[in-house]
């Protein structure tokens, strides 16, 4: 059902609001160099600080752009089930295809309350439903026993996989079934996730650099992991510098190096890369090709 590289779209702000002109581009950009589906309001989208309104509509310009040339998922997450489901429900009324949901976080619910959540939240969606599972966040980490059960719903159909830990791919293509969709989570692991069984990956890199990871994703699919392996290292310094600040303020300061004029403004609690962040970012934007 999805495949390839899937942004996690940043938002961009201006003067405190989102700057929606340049979102609508962003989101054009995105689709013309071959990203085969988009994440807006995930967690590099800074869905924590955005409010119901700015949620509902940030997804219908997504929608809007898009205008059904791939997939829009929508980040629908909280610690709250019954808040997830009203999320779901606003991004399904704006026309949203599925919904990412994330673990529930900082209450640590038991594998029970973690099944109970996202039977609840299928059973309430009208969207397909792609589990969202990055521990080092959420605290909360849904067992591959526990997901095999969630997976029985149908409308549960995909994980976005940000364990970290590679052998999750197998153990949850025997525990969900060959073709329960896994997508990864760590642009730095997509190369194995995918040699594992995985079709894709929730890409923080793809915001900045939309077709070399389009390319690297259609090379994995297509079999040729020596042009993969090469795309992985004209990469992988990239994703670890978008990593060197708290994110998405690198990958904000990455597009701005990118697409002059992109907005690096981000809300608090977090704040604009470092200069040390910066230095890396440029760097690895100089290895990569794109500056």
């Amino acid at each position: 059902m999805f495949f390839g590289s899937i942004p996690a779209l940043v938002t961009p702000f201006s003067g405190g609001r989102v700057a929606e002109d340049t979102f609508g581009a962003f989101v054009e950009w995105q689709i013309t160099e071959g990203s085969n589906a988009l994440v807006p309001c995930g967690t590099t989208g800074e869905s924590a600080t955005l409010s119901r309104d700015e949620h509902r509509e940030i997804v219908a310009h997504a929608v809007q752009i898009a205008k059904g040339r791939v997939p829009v998922i929508a980040g629908c997450g909280s610690y709250s089930t019954a808040a997830a489901i009203e999320l779901i429900r606003a991004a399904a009324d704006v026309g949203a295809d599925a919904a990412l949901v994330v673990v529930p976080y900082y209450n640590k619910p038991s594998q029970a309350g973690l099944l109970a959540h996202f039977t609840a939240v299928a059973e309430a969606s009208p969207l397909p439903i792609v589990v969202y599972n990055v521990p080092s966040r959420t605290v909360a980490d849904i067992s591959v026993e526990t997901l095999g059960n969630a997976v029985k719903h149908p409308r549960i159909v995909a994980i976005k996989d940000a364990t970290g830990s590679l052998d999750r791919v197998s153990a949850q293509r025997l525990a969900c079934g060959a073709d329960f969709v896994q997508l990864s989570g760590n642009d730095d692991m997509a190369l194995g996730f995918n040699a594992m069984g995985g079709t894709g990956c929730i890409s923080v890199t793809a915001n900045v650099a939309p077709k070399l990871c389009s390319d690297f994703q259609k090379a994995t699919r297509e079999g040729r992991w020596d042009e993969a392996l090469k795309l992985q290292d004209r990469l992988f310094p990239l994703h670890k510098a978008l990593f060197s600040d708290a994110s998405p303020a690198p990958t904000k300061y990455a597009l701005s190096r990118v697409r002059p004029g992109f907005p690096t403004e981000i809300r608090l609690p977090l704040v604009e890369a470092s200069e040390a962040s910066r230095r890396t970012v440029d760097a690895a934007l100089d290895h990569a090709g794109l500056i």
